[in-house]
């Protein structure tokens, strides 16, 4: 049985699967199968996945028809046979060192369900601001403290990184909710207590492209991210009070509030440092400052400010006011 499985979905992928399988054969880790799943594509993927696999008999090609990528996952998923499994997209890179260096922290710590590792997106030039600090706000991530601490922010571990235990894997699997299916697992595993933590190096090369699945997907847009993180909220943070504080009322606070809505779980007050919101009432909700949660009923605080510094800032004035994350608040951007 191969050490790790490389489970890697493809779809009208003709031009960059060929790298893609040349990073994951160039590997220092030799152990390994790697899965590829043509998931109905209409290009030249079918072909030259089966070109590769003539060369390297450690590469195996599963056709299907068109379903998706959650389907694709899943039937990638049910022949795996490694002790690991490793995500790959048709369109990355993965450093040589990669499988070795996630399969030495697996082993290093036994109680880790999964790890994933830091990311490099190319190409380089046309990348946005808002995407160079996604970037540095993903690969400061480490510990299973950091992952569980940013868990509502956004998916604290790229998909395509993900290196898990094909047990663990095999308890969850991927399903569609209509939302991220990565980011989906990602918050079903640490509710279930799992530990996830990232491997502290570049060991994937990520690539950003107009015609990326997140950036065409319903299932990636924003409004379904914050469909994800609502129903997981109300369903763990806030499942034992149907009231909440929320702190920001800018745009992801609005969002979030409806989406936590839909759940049945409304705010008793909003905590706002706007001179001219405070006082006034938002949908029923008092605004208070931040001073005025020492003069109301303390309940689970839900922090939707979208700035790394506001948020720092934010979580650095509750930690002095006796709250503690993931107990009393949870910061969800």
């Amino acid at each position: 049985m191969p050490r790790v499985s490389v489970l890697l979905p493809a779809f009208d992928a003709a031009a960059t699967i060929a790298a893609a399988l040349r990073s994951v054969v160039r590997q220092t880790l030799r152990d390994w199968e790697c899965i590829v799943v043509d998931d109905g594509s209409t290009d030249a993927t079918a072909a030259i996945v089966a070109a590769a696999a003539r060369r390297d008999s450690r590469i195996s090609l599963v056709s299907r028809p068109h379903a998706g990528i959650v389907a694709a996952l899943e039937s990638g998923r049910r022949v795996c046979r490694g002790e690991f499994v490793a995500r790959m997209d048709a369109d990355d890179l993965m450093h040589r060192g990669r499988l070795a260096a996630q399969l030495a922290a697996c082993r290093a710590d036994g109680s880790l369900a999964a790890v994933g590792c830091r990311v490099r997106l190319f190409p380089r030039a046309p990348l946005t601001a808002g995407l160079r600090s996604y970037e540095r706000w993903l690969n400061a991530i480490a510990t299973p403290e950091d992952v569980g601490r940013e868990a509502f922010v956004e998916c604290p571990i790229a998909h395509p990184s993900l290196f898990v235990r094909r047990s663990v894997l095999e308890r969850f699997g991927y399903r569609d909710r209509g939302w991220p299916e990565d980011y989906d697992l990602i918050l079903r595993l640490l509710a279930a207590g799992e530990r996830l933590a990232v491997v502290p190096r570049r060991l994937l090369s990520w690539r950003d492209h107009p015609e990326r699945a997140s950036r065409r997907s319903a299932h990636c847009s924003i409004d379904a991210f914050v469909r994800c993180k609502a129903a997981h909220l109300a369903a763990g943070f806030l499942a034992g009070d149907e009231r909440y504080v929320l702190w920001g009322f800018g745009g992801t606070g609005k969002a979030l509030r409806r989406a936590l809505a839909r759940h049945g779980r409304l705010p008793s007050h909003i905590v706002e440092l706007h001179p001219r919101r405070i006082g006034e009432r938002i949908q029923g909700a008092p605004v208070i400052a931040p001073d005025g949660l020492f003069g109301i009923e303390r309940r689970p605080l839900v922090v939707s400010v979208a700035g790394a510094g506001p948020r720092a800032e934010i979580r650095a004035w509750l930690a002095a006011a006796g709250y503690g994350e993931g107990e009393d608040f949870v910061c969800a951007a």
